[in-house]
């Protein structure tokens, strides 16, 4: 190449090179995204101090402990404060109860996604995504768009291994296991038992950390779409080897629900409760509670006399998890609003109910319970049941509202409306409503997270911090 051909060509390569870092520099300058520039992803750690769920400030299981009692031991209590300065974000609506261990705070979403908060600050210490929840649109019915984590994970604190099961598009149910230090998975199983479709199974009842395994309870969409069932499954928690698995053998539906999930007794035996079945001819488990060993075999079950009204009205005897009570009798209550109390040694059959009594004008949701009274949402307020030897009485009952799950601090009731999207307290003594905070959009069946001094709720796709007052 002559000379004079290669300065021509050095030129335009020099021409190009000036454009292209113009060009560079127009961009920069005009199409800078507006804002602060983006953060990186949080790098803190979570602490999770060893001891029995419910002591310490442990609140590592749905309402604090296997029992469901939704109780957090304080001094009498007058209010809230706001412990941040503002709700955190997280990336998806909040359905699960917030989980509490030592001073974190770990919150799953919908948008199947765990997030580790300082509870002191609000401060994201790290969050893990665990996959690409389903849309809605992609399931036959439903009201939850994207599902992706919907019940309540555990935490094992022996471990410091927090359970999860997200929900993962194209459609199916994995168990994951992660470090509660750092959010890293150490553990994940894919827990559709088979035979079932996970399109139309919803694990929308918290999970249960009980015998070495990780419990896991299905029901159906909203709509009641497709050939589904209610299941348990037992995963163990070493991540690995078989499911355990019991179908309800219904011919069709028999949903289990309720989001407080499985009640645990002390000799380690599981009670769920049931939607209503399909068939109104031959009983096959529908509106029913059932009783399992830990190893999933059925050991009994009880039904109300009226279990073919309640199917055919879709009358939910599930629509809240079974309360098992420290003599190992059970107390249930469906949407129906009447509540029995059930022997723990004789489950009773059809019928065979110790006594019943009509509670409210439907039960929705999971209970709290101190001492002898049981603390029952209802879409007309909160009820104070007290239970006696064989006999179920109402205390008190709170003013109308659709009420959350709730639950206790000392003198306190802590319940949210779910209609207004407000955090109510009541008085444990007589159900007034001597505090109002509102939240915003609250998702139905929410409840709060109690920890010494503090309370925690999720409300839309915001998670809010208070103190004690």
């Amino acid at each position: 190449m002559p000379w004079t051909d290669r300065r021509t060509v050095v030129a335009v390569l020099v021409v190009v090179a000036l454009l292209l870092a113009a060009g560079v520099l127009s961009y920069l300058v005009f199409f800078r995204p507006s804002g602060p520039a983006p953060s990186p992803g949080p790098t803190g750690t979570a602490s999770c101090p060893s001891g029995p769920a419910g002591t310490g400030g442990n609140w590592t299981t749905y309402h604090g402990a296997n029992a469901h009692t939704g109780v957090e031991a304080a001094s009498d209590v007058t209010g809230l404060d706001p412990l941040w300065s503002g709700p955190t974000g997280v990336d998806g609506q909040v359905y699960a109860q917030p989980l509490v261990c030592g001073d974190s705070l770990f919150v799953a979403t919908e948008g199947d996604s765990v997030d580790a908060i300082n509870a002191s600050s609000g401060a994201v210490l790290w969050q893990r995504t665990l996959g690409t929840p389903m849309p809605g649109s992609s399931l036959p019915c439903g009201d939850i768009s994207p599902s992706g984590i919907t019940g309540t994970p555990v935490i094992d604190v022996a471990t410091g291994t927090l359970y999860a099961v997200a929900f993962l598009t194209p459609g199916e149910h994995v168990l994951f296991g992660l470090d509660v230090t750092n959010g890293s998975i150490v553990s994940q199983q894919v827990v559709d038992p088979n035979g079932s479709n996970p399109l139309v199974e919803q694990q929308r009842g918290a999970l249960v950390l009980a015998n070495g395994y990780v419990y896991v309870v299905y029901g159906g969409l909203y709509g009641d779409c497709g050939d589904y069932h209610g299941w348990v499954v037992g995963a163990p928690v070493s991540g690995t080897g078989p499911l355990l698995s019991y179908q309800v053998p219904t011919q069709r539906e028999g949903g289990i629900w309720g989001v407080a999930g499985a009640g645990v007794a002390a000799n380690g035996d599981l009670y769920v409760a049931t939607g209503n079945g399909a068939s109104n001819t031959v009983f096959d488990h529908g509106d029913a509670v059932i009783e399992l060993a830990p190893n999933l075999t059925e050991l009994g079950y009880f039904a109300p006399s009226n279990w073919v009204a309640l199917n055919e009205n879709d009358q939910d005897l599930g629509s809240v998890a079974p309360t098992v009570l420290p003599n190992g009798d059970v107390f249930q209550i469906g949407k129906e609003g009447v509540g029995y109390l059930l022997s723990g040694t004789d489950r009773g059959g059809i019928g065979g109910e110790i006594a019943n009594a009509s509670i409210c004008a439907g039960g929705y949701g999971g209970t709290a319970r101190i001492g002898d009274s049981i603390l029952v949402p209802c879409d007309n307020g909160v009820v104070d049941v007290g239970v006696g030897a064989s006999s179920l009485t109402v205390v008190w009952q709170s003013p109308e509202f659709d009420a959350g799950s709730p639950v206790v601090t000392g003198n306190m009731v802590w319940v949210a409306n779910t209609s207004r999207g407000d955090l109510l307290g009541l008085s444990l003594s007589n159900g007034s409503i001597l505090a109002s905070y509102h939240l915003g959009s609250v998702d139905h069946f929410i409840s709060p997270a109690a920890a010494p001094g503090r309370l925690f709720v999720g409300a839309g796709d915001a998670v809010y911090g208070y103190a004690l007052a």
